[in-house]
């Protein structure tokens, strides 16, 4: 599973920091544990990962043949687009060279979320 024992984006990552809890359409859901929230910034062994939050999709990461993270698709509050702290909205974020801080953010298009609505457990579209 992605980050466990490896050495991500220049950070050793301890063993054991995420559990998977489950699949959406062949991909693995997975959950922080020991504290742990967010999903792995590189995966060594799939393609992408959903981390869920209250029994609804919370964030989707795609990661390219170099086990970066290029792309996530997120549904929370995204105050840079809305202006507002308690609307949550699907979106993405684009990463630069695997690059974990230089990312651009946007919405979705009506197409990438037909593209991508399969993994959009508990949204309502």
């Amino acid at each position: 599973m992605g980050g466990n024992g490896s050495f991500s984006s220049g950070i050793n990552n301890p063993y054991n920091k995420y559990k998977e809890v489950g699949h959406i359409e062949g991909v693995k859901v997975l959950k922080g544990i020991q504290g742990h929230h967010k999903l792995p910034e590189e995966s060594k062994t799939s393609n992408a990962y959903i981390r869920m939050k209250d029994n609804q999709f919370y964030e989707m990461r795609f990661y390219d043949n170099n086990h970066k993270l290029k792309l996530e698709i997120a549904y929370h509050p995204e105050p840079k687009l809305t202006g507002k702290h308690d609307i949550k909205v699907l979106h993405i974020h684009e990463y630069e060279n695997g690059n974990f801080k230089s990312r651009t953010t946007r919405l979705m298009t009506n197409e990438e979320i037909k593209q991508y609505k399969k993994y959009f457990k508990g949204v309502k579209l």
